[in-house]
């Protein structure tokens, strides 16, 4: 399994009174040991998977979630909550774009308003069916070159006979399904042998900005603290949960995606607009005004930049993994080379051939 890291940073700044604008900034690619950000301390929130032998976790009200969807839907400028969602799905098109083939048939799992089918041609992807909780979110699906067809699906219970795709992609939704393995049995079980799956979603480190500020304001003012953020994924887990759901031949990937705001305010009020606000059976519904001014307080001075802006960081996990099929390439049965490790040395040296 492959793995790779790589950093984009986005302004998302607001003046007094006017819409937000969000800019694409310039992004490099980062040694694993520098792709965490200075300064603050991280406050864990990892989610409960399920294991063979126990019971599915029940981490997220999923009719809550549908709710928050179909409510952002509505919004009348819900496109300007949308760059995080264009910015992923543009890389999960560059993903397929990668791979050297045309998929006849392909699924997108959670598409929302298409933010993937926008970014492929034809030549690429023939036709595509579209899924997501939210019927609303599907009626706002944007138009593409490539023939498509709406689905109304929970991604947790998939409506599709084994060995129907060629292609499986989702982006930004898989964050949100209870059992996860089971998701992932469910998307492999869908393909056709040699078929792929890519997708992204949201990672642990995720919003560790807004979790610690609001864990400590809450702290020191009511003496303790709920989570306002939701459980997620660490990058360790993924790997592990594609190979057992059956794929092969992975590769994951690491984007940190850093937005700029004014304030705690914004990044709270766009994660309402993006329909990202937290539906775990444990939230605490409301916060003490005296609790969110603590947290803009302590946001700013931990995190902020000079600027005066704050960044809110968001930790994407990219994912391809394979269904086998007998024309895919497999490694060598153990004890099958001819070469010894320790004759590399030798390689390039002249050799002395002594004519008698």
């Amino acid at each position: 399994m492959s793995t790779g890291v790589s950093r984009t940073v986005l302004h998302r700044l607001r003046a007094a009174g006017s819409a937000p604008a969000a800019s694409s900034g310039s992004w490099s690619r980062l040694p694993s040991s520098c792709c965490r950000l200075p300064a603050g301390p991280r406050c864990e929130a990892r989610r409960a998977l399920s294991v063979p032998g126990r019971g599915t976790m029940n981490v997220f009200n999923r009719e809550m979630k549908k709710r928050q969807k179909n409510w952002a839907a509505s919004l009348q400028d819900g496109h300007q909550y949308d760059y995080l969602r264009d910015e992923v799905g543009s890389r999960v098109a560059d993903r397929v774009y990668d791979i050297t083939r045309t998929f006849p048939l392909a699924l997108d799992i959670g598409a929302g308003k298409s933010h993937i089918a926008e970014h492929l041609s034809k030549d690429v992807v023939e036709r595509l069916f579209l899924t997501d909780v939210s019927e609303k979110t599907l009626k706002q699906s944007r138009q593409s070159e490539i023939p498509t067809h709406c689905v109304l699906a929970d991604e947790e219970f998939l409506p599709f006979k084994e060995n129907t795709f060629d292609l499986v992609v989702s982006s930004l939704s898989l964050h949100w399904i209870n059992d996860l393995p089971g998701a992932l049995r469910q998307i492999h079980q869908v393909l056709k042998p040699d078929g792929v799956f890519i997708g992204a979603m949201v990672g642990g480190e995720t919003l560790y900005e807004l979790r610690c500020s609001l864990q400590l304001a809450e702290t020191e003012r009511e003496g303790g603290f709920s989570p306002h953020v939701s459980p997620y994924t660490a990058v360790t887990d993924l790997g592990n949960l594609l190979g057992q759901a059956g794929f092969s031949m992975l590769t994951v990937d690491i984007d940190d995606v850093q937005v700029h705001y004014p304030g705690i305010t914004e990044v709270m009020t766009d994660l309402q607009g993006m329909g990202e606000s937290n539906c775990a059976w444990n939230r605490r519904s409301l916060l003490h005004r005296d609790t969110i001014l603590a947290a803009a307080a302590i946001y700013k001075e931990m995190y902020g930049n000079e600027d005066g802006s704050v960044p809110a960081t968001f930790e994407i996990l990219y994912m391809i993994g394979w269904k086998p099929h007998e024309s895919q390439a497999k490694p060598a049965k153990r004890g099958s080379g001819t070469v010894s490790f320790g004759d590399l040395s030798k390689i390039g040296q002249p050799t002395n051939n002594k004519t008698t």
